[in-house]
């Protein structure tokens, strides 16, 4: 899963203080699916040339000429709710959205995203692989979408009388 952390810069000095503010952050949710292509703009990202030279925490490297567009998947449907970061001290002031449809990189990419380090060089390995906050209860928070249900297709066949759920893809589990 890549995050994508924003905060209004008019409002607040850093994303700290940002964090302590109610609706104060707004993150993009994008996950990964390994596959035998690559996104664009993670490609770039991930090449060996770059990935081995931020390994370890505030490991820094600029990349010249990306855009972010490139990053986001061929699709402009999401899930949004208001929810809480997933770092402690997980403040309850976010606006998730959350992309309908994954970006893919190559088992090769996700490999080196395994190799990079939460630590700086001088402590024990941690890698940042693994590094999930455990699902959440709903806490009567309000899912909301841009998803069209109405379009009816052969694989989603449309019956009003039919309660509307989702289910988490499979891949997503693994």
């Amino acid at each position: 899963q890549v995050q994508l952390i924003h905060y209004n810069h008019e409002l607040y000095t850093n994303v700290t203080e940002a964090a302590k503010s109610p609706n104060g952050l707004v993150v993009v949710s994008i996950f990964i699916k390994v596959s035998d292509s690559s996104n664009p703009f993670l490609n770039r990202m991930l090449n060996r040339d770059t990935i081995t030279r931020i390994t370890y925490k505030n490991d820094a490297y600029l990349l010249q000429g990306l855009n972010i567009e490139e990053l986001y998947p061929e699709t402009s449907s999401f899930i949004t709710y208001d929810g809480s970061m997933t770092i402690p001290p997980c403040y309850e002031t976010a606006s998730w959205i959350i992309m309908n449809k994954p970006v893919y990189i190559t088992r090769m990419q996700m490999h080196s995203l395994r190799l990079l380090s939460q630590n700086q060089p001088s402590q024990i390995f941690l890698s940042m692989s693994d590094n999930f906050r455990p699902v959440q209860h709903l806490n009567n928070r309000c899912i909301r979408t841009n998803i069209n249900f109405s379009l009816q297709g052969k694989d989603c066949p449309n019956n009003r009388a039919q309660k509307l759920q989702y289910r988490v893809n499979e891949w997503l589990l693994k």
